[in-house]
């Protein structure tokens, strides 16, 4: 077995481009939105709070995407047994509320988004359309 394994990072400019275009589609939909992007241990890289969007989502939207990130799958779709469970014992650090997306890239985690102030399908619409501003990103259909 090895010792090491290649890995890749979502760079400062690449969270940039999925806020951007997180942006984009949320002012399409005409729902303010807050943004965050982090990096594959969850750790915030770039975030933004649009005009008229609701303060307190800055939290969810952060939290969203440390849980994508985290368990590399989608929220929203974690068992519901395990969502208590997995609040508490998280200290509410990860949560299963629709809008938070990894980013994959040939495989590899390379960060995630996470969006909250709208419905959560609206939120994980708008997540989804950014992807598309990262080469080679898993797309997801729901």
């Amino acid at each position: 077995m090895a010792d090491t394994a290649p890995s890749m990072k979502l760079t400062f400019e690449g969270a940039q481009k999925l806020l951007s275009a997180a942006i984009v589609k949320a002012r399409e939909m005409k729902v303010p939105q807050c943004i965050c992007i982090v990096d594959s241990g969850g750790h915030l890289l770039t975030m933004g709070r649009m005009d008229g969007a609701f303060a307190l989502s800055i939290e969810t939207a952060l939290r969203k995407a440390k849980t994508a990130a985290a368990y590399g799958i989608p929220t929203g779709g974690i068992s519901p047994a395990l969502e208590i469970k997995l609040a508490l014992g998280t200290d509410g650090q990860r949560i299963n509320l629709l809008g938070g997306l990894p980013v994959i890239v040939d495989g590899h985690v390379i960060g995630a988004i996470g969006i909250g102030s709208g419905t959560g399908e609206q939120d994980r619409e708008i997540a989804e359309a950014a992807l598309g501003a990262i080469a080679g990103a898993k797309r997801f259909t729901f």
